[in-house]
């Protein structure tokens, strides 16, 4: 029979968690610096930059200030055009000839086209006037060649550096303007200044010895006639 005060196998034993065990099996974890995962976001980490990073950023700066200079001239361009517009200043791209563009010719887009058979008719003119101008040249300096004196070449050079410009500025310019514009006053000026064309070509073709002495006019004096029954308007 059991003692009185024997002890109850049952009962649990009563621990102190906050008592120093006497044996402790496992060692303590060594303590773990401060901060998130072990990583002290605080520190500054040096990272060494080459030259090759401050190539880039150099020229990031030079395509940065190209760009800002690209785009000055834009705004500079579109000011100048408005300005130009608003003045009534129209802006003419030269497109010919093709090969070597020197004026602005664009007779299908710029002409209404009822009105753009004339200016293709005056337009050939103006072009037979340069070819027959050119062509003079050619005869009198074989003139020049068989004895006939060097006046006469000066004198072709001469109506060639002045009846082909004087062509285009003085009647087929304003007659091009005139039907773009409608304007009376180069209608004007265009029928002024052609009349005196076809009175150079009358008296081309006549050579009086009056004005002509010599064959200044060699080739013109021959064919002329039928270039200005054809070809004026």
């Amino acid at each position: 029979m059991a003692g009185r005060f024997d002890p109850n196998p049952f009962d649990e034993e009563e621990v102190n968690p906050f008592s120093k065990p006497a044996n402790s099996r496992l060692s303590p974890l060594p303590p773990e610096p401060a901060g998130f995962g072990g990583y002290n976001h605080g520190a500054t980490v040096d990272i060494p930059i080459d030259s090759s990073t401050q190539d880039l950023k150099k020229k990031e700066r030079e395509l940065q200030a190209k760009e800002a200079e690209l785009r000055r001239r834009e705004q500079s361009a579109v000011i100048d055009t408005l300005h130009s517009f608003s003045a009534g200043i129209q802006l003419e791209e030269k497109n010919w000839p093709p090969f070597f563009p020197i004026i602005h010719h664009d007779i299908s887009n710029e002409i209404p086209i009822h009105l753009q058979r004339i200016q293709y008719v005056a337009f050939s003119t103006f072009l037979g006037l340069t070819l027959c101008l050119l062509w003079n040249i050619v005869a009198v300096t074989t003139a020049w060649i068989k004895n006939e004196g060097v006046k006469i070449w000066f004198l072709a050079i001469i109506y060639f550096i002045s009846g082909v410009p004087g062509g285009y500025f003085l009647w087929y310019r304003p007659l091009y303007r005139a039907f773009r514009t409608d304007s009376a006053l180069k209608f004007g000026w265009f029928f002024f200044f052609y009349l005196i064309h076809i009175g150079f070509c009358i008296i081309a073709a006549v050579a009086p010895p009056i004005f002509f002495k010599g064959k200044s006019l060699t080739y013109v004096s021959k064919y002329l006639p039928l270039y200005a029954e054809s070809h004026c308007l």
